[in-house]
């Protein structure tokens, strides 16, 4: 089932996690994705949301532990679960997908065998300026028969794709505007609880 599933993702869940990675640019950043399977066609997984998870300590499972069980939560009464995990790695040549990211990843697919890991395309990122690219500036890894993650066809490109087809348009304007700046994760509302790791205001 793996290879067929198609994953749609919403514009203000993917421009929220580039701002994320942007804000971070020099730490690896983390975030799940949140969404269902769509009522429509049983083949494609809706994400929805985005919740940025971490800056720092990227890796440390108590924090983790405790974030996913709030943001499950949160979003349980809408219908909406965790579907998946995103990563952006600390160096800006690094395309390997690390083993936190797989860790994640294998516990979010005991609970959702449909479950996709993100991983940020910085070359695709730095291009965006330059081209009419309307495909996610991001690599999508699902899990194979063996229980490997795998780089999804030849890019991913085409069972990835973002919902609004202006969504780059826009988060080059966030990017310009310098929005990332707002964006709150996980690590900054364990040291500042005022700070909401939902980012109501953050697209208003």
């Amino acid at each position: 089932m793996g290879g067929e599933v198609r994953y749609e993702i919403a514009q203000n869940a993917y421009a929220k996690l580039v701002l994320h990675a942007l804000k971070h640019k020099s730490s690896a950043v983390n975030a799940v994705l949140l969404g269902r399977p769509s009522s429509a066609h049983n083949d494609v997984v809706e994400i929805t949301d985005s919740v940025p998870l971490f800056h720092s300590h990227v890796g440390l499972l108590p924090q983790l532990e405790i974030s996913l069980i709030l943001i499950e939560e949160h979003y349980a009464a809408t219908g909406v679960n965790i579907v998946g995990y995103f990563h952006s790695n600390e160096r800006f040549d690094d395309y390997e997908l690390s083993g936190v990211a797989k860790n994640v990843g294998d516990h979010i697919y005991r609970y959702f065998p449909q479950a996709a890991i993100l991983l940020l395309d910085n070359k695709k990122l730095e291009a965006l300026p330059k081209g009419k690219d309307r495909s996610p500036v991001m690599q999508l890894y699902t899990r194979d028969a063996s229980k490997n993650w795998k780089l999804a066809g030849s890019d991913g490109g085409s069972q990835l794709t973002i919902r609004e087809p202006s969504a780059n348009v826009v988060l080059l304007d966030y990017i310009s505007t310098e929005k990332w700046k707002d964006i709150v994760d996980f690590d900054d509302h364990l040291d500042d609880i005022s700070k909401d790791w939902l980012n109501p205001e953050l697209f208003k």
